[in-house]
């Protein structure tokens, strides 16, 4: 679910991106794609790896984890922050 928005859901295969790398540069929050699966069985738009994407502070889950050992950022096809989910367990 989507911090800011707790009754909308941020998931889905087609909005997911691996963003393993994340950093915090002039008080901002940056996420680098490093997701090297292919785009077209997931349905998703190509971004290429290394690139950064901006989230917001509002966009940060970061009081649950995911079982898929990445971090990941679901994005909307043109471009908008859904959420970043932190790595955990698998």
């Amino acid at each position: 679910m989507q911090p800011d928005n707790p009754n909308a859901s941020c998931c889905g295969e087609a909005d997911a991106y691996w963003a393993d790398e994340i950093h915090v540069r002039d008080g901002k929050s940056y996420a680098r794609i490093t997701d090297d699966r292919p785009d077209a069985p997931l349905g998703r738009p190509h971004i290429r790896n290394g690139t950064e994407i901006e989230i917001p502070d509002h966009k940060l889950k970061w009081d649950r984890s995911n079982p898929t050992g990445h971090g990941i950022v679901f994005l909307s096809r043109a471009g908008y922050v859904f959420c970043y989910v932190q790595p955990g367990g698998v």
